[in-house]
């Protein structure tokens, strides 16, 4: 430092002068976390829901921002962001990933805007690759805890039993194999009980676009059998608001089933589809709503393939709901 000070001296420069000009741009320069705020602002239309830019944000703040959220956006380099993430590369790989794509995307906007220049020190490739472990070697991929399907006619005829509006969202959605989030956010303007089909609007749908449900018989009860109060098909506690996500996870708890979640049915309906009927595997999958991995299918394949899927749907209810026979009965509390 004193070396660089005597050069500027020998240039005819006030080290202290220069300092303070230095320090003065520092603080007229975009910050990171400025620079994250105004990529989030101007994306923010393009994402499907509030929530996504929520998760963004709350990513950013939580892992980001303490780190270098005030340091001058052109001035991030490789140390700070492993600083970031290496506390929760090994413990939190998959919150780990998604920031480093975060922070990625920032820096990458910065740079189109003006604001910094040079490689971007949060790439993967050639870069942090050569850094960190691959996100697949530091943790294997965690499933959803589901019921074999072998026990599914059981566990129905105990969750018929429970009361509540939550024992009847999970049978709902056990018996549409939807989302938890479709179905706690279901309306009755979404469910046309005459035809037997509920439409659920592209903003609620991961993939993004439509889907629609054919309805079996025992999921039609379902609904019939509940109250028209509310604009919510499973309203919560708090009045205008729906059904809670905790709601059907605290039903599994008490049934003694704590071990498993609401979401891993819909892996036990397409082990049943897959092992004991004759249904194509496409039409499991859309029943599922799951997108079209491969693109040439996907641009060709323009039905919903809706009466296939709804002969699926009649099956896996006629299945899920059948009194369970004396050579099938297992311990389920195991």
């Amino acid at each position: 430092m004193a070396r660089q000070a005597r050069k500027l001296v020998l240039a005819g420069i006030d080290p202290i002068e220069h300092r303070r000009a230095e320090r003065q741009q520092q603080r007229q320069a975009m910050t990171f976390a400025e620079a994250a705020e105004a990529f989030i602002r101007s994306h923010r239309l393009g994402w499907k829901s509030p929530k996504h830019a929520a998760q963004w944000e709350a990513t950013l703040a939580t892992y980001a921002f303490p780190v270098f959220g005030r340091l001058p956006v052109g001035q991030v380099d490789t140390s700070h962001v492993m600083r970031a993430l290496e506390p929760i590369w090994a413990t939190k790989p998959e919150t780990a990933s998604r920031l480093r794509g975060r922070i990625e995307a920032v820096l990458d906007w910065a740079a189109a805007r003006g604001h910094r220049a040079g490689d971007n020190p949060a790439r993967w490739r050639g870069h942090l690759a050569n850094l960190l472990p691959a996100r697949a070697k530091v943790r294997k991929v965690q499933h959803f805890a589901a019921l074999p399907y072998q026990q599914l006619p059981s566990f129905i005829a105990e969750l018929r039993a429970q009361e509540g509006i939550g024992a009847r969202a999970l049978a709902f959605a056990i018996l549409t194999a939807a989302r938890t989030g479709e179905v706690i956010g279901a309306k009755w303007a979404e469910i046309d009980l005459a035809s037997g089909i509920w439409t659920i609007s592209g903003d609620r749908m991961k993939a993004g676009r439509e889907h629609r449900v054919p309805l079996s018989g025992a999921a039609l009860a379902i609904l019939r059998a509940l109250p028209r109060e509310s604009h919510w098909v499973f309203p919560g506690g708090r009045r205008g608001r729906p059904l809670s996500s905790m709601a059907l996870l605290q039903v599994l708890r008490r049934m003694g089933f704590g071990n498993i979640t609401a979401h891993g049915f819909r892996s036990t309906f397409r082990d049943w589809a897959a092992e004991r009927t004759s249904f194509a595997r496409e039409v499991a999958e859309a029943a599922l709503a799951h997108s079209i991995s491969d693109k040439v299918e996907a641009a060709y394949r323009r039905g919903d393939l809706f009466e296939k899927r709804r002969k699926l749907m009649d099956g896996w209810a006629g299945y899920a709901t059948a009194p369970p026979r004396a050579g099938d009965v297992v311990p389920i509390r195991k």
